[in-house]
């Protein structure tokens, strides 16, 4: 559910040879019931839901918490957006029904431990481990919310508008002039005035302007004391009862604020996440998967973007951005080979490290030992420069191994591009 115009607003991308790719963020995204239940606890309105994992507590649920309701809401839960257009690769079409009590059972049943698949999944698609059944709410009016941290203004800002359920980037390109922005003070927090404007931005029909704009201060308590870098609700609903509900809500936090929010940390699911960047995490490795061929191992960020350019400037893509860093361990640069051989689309790797706190002698090391534990089935082409890179050379040469080496970046590049081509 985050739109392109918030990515427009708060991502950053990498270049390849011209060509963008979006650049993951290291942010924690957590599911859409889970954000039901935090924002609850801050005294956010949101419709009575229950996550369940099977067709035993579907049934339980439906008995239990929704006694007297005829109709359901079935939601299946994934980290990404576009659930409702989506499909099972078992062909059930659609992530999101409105179905009659009777018919949830079997619905979820069909649901839970399927393969959905998104406009933001890829054709890999998610797998579905617990649907959200909730109440269907009787909405009046639909608008949308976000509150996000903007560079401009140095701060929080908030952005509604007065039509929602729908996608932003399309409403703010039709009817920019709907689209209200407020920034926050963050040293003052949010003020009376700032949620009033935000209120009369979104122009709700029915519900009490007071009590709205207590809605959006307990919104922006939330993002602030939970360390949200985004907190987007789509649609803000009016209900007949004259009621704001966050009907639908996706909130990311900072994952440098980790050791402060422990509780919700642990609501990662990384089930829903690229195993290999679950696995460079733990190894604290700066890795993004990307859909080419060649694997890449890079001490520095720069340097690794500039690999990834010259790869492509010659004929090749890149498979992966992996940042070794600079201080690097001799374990870290095995586990960094485990991850990269672990790709079935690599065909080969290029290792390009500049040696300055970095040591040569280091990666030389890893490369070997991550040898005897991988079966390195894909050619290996190394460039080593810098700190003790005689003594990383010597590593190498020694081991017997089968690499090819590389004097300068642009012979590496062009060496690993034709080395899958033979």
């Amino acid at each position: 559910m985050v739109r392109g115009l918030l990515n427009k607003l708060v991502s950053r991308s990498l270049t390849v040879a011209g060509q963008w790719q979006q650049q993951q963020l290291r942010r924690l995204n957590i599911h859409e019931y889970q954000g039901a239940e935090l924002m609850a606890k801050y005294g956010i309105n949101v419709p009575k839901g229950l996550a369940v994992a099977s067709v035993d507590e579907v049934k339980k649920a439906t008995q239990d918490v929704f006694p007297d309701h005829k109709e359901l809401v079935v939601k299946s839960q994934i980290l990404a957006g576009g659930r409702g257009l989506g499909t099972f690769k078992s062909g059930l079409k659609g992530g999101v029904h409105i179905v009659k009590k009777e018919e949830v059972e079997d619905l979820a049943g069909k649901m839970l431990g399927q393969i959905l698949v998104t406009k933001q999944t890829g054709p890999q698609g998610k797998i579905v481990s617990k649907v959200y059944l909730c109440e269907k709410l009787s909405l009046v009016n639909e608008m949308y919310f976000a509150i996000m941290l903007d560079r401009k203004t140095a701060g929080p800002i908030i952005i509604g508008c007065s039509k929602g359920g729908t996608s932003i980037e399309d409403l703010a390109e039709k009817y920019p002039n709907m689209i209200v922005k407020v920034p926050i003070d963050v040293f003052n927090g949010i003020t009376d005035e700032d949620a009033a404007k935000v209120v009369d931005g979104l122009a709700p029909k029915v519900a009490d302007r007071n009590d709205a704009i207590e809605q959006v201060k307990k919104l922006y308590k939330l993002f602030c004391e939970s360390d949200c870098t985004l907190l987007e609700i789509n649609p803000l609903a009016e209900t007949s009862g004259k009621q704001l509900v966050a009907a639908d809500a996706k909130l990311n936090f900072d994952d440098n604020a980790a050791f402060r929010q422990k509780e919700i940390f642990a609501l990662r699911d990384p089930t829903q996440e690229d195993p290999r960047e679950v696995a460079a995490a733990k190894a604290d490795l700066n890795y993004i998967g990307l859909d080419g061929e060649i694997g890449c191992m890079v001490n520095g960020a720069g340097l690794a973007m500039a690999t990834m350019d010259i790869i492509k400037l010659h004929g090749g893509t890149p498979a992966n951005f992996l940042d070794v860093g600079g201080n690097a361990s001799e374990g870290q640069v095995v586990e960094a080979f485990k991850i990269l051989t672990s790709d079935e689309k690599v065909k080969a790797i290029l290792v390009n490290i500049f040696g300055g706190i970095m040591k040569c002698d280091v990666i030389a090391s890893g490369i070997v030992n991550a040898a005897k534990q991988v079966a390195l089935k894909v050619p290996v082409v190394v460039r080593l420069e810098g700190t003790n890179v005689d003594q990383g050379k010597r590593i190498l040469k020694e081991s017997g191994m089968t690499l090819i080496t590389a004097e300068d970046l642009d012979d590496a590049a062009e060496k690993a591009v034709k080395a899958i081509a033979s």
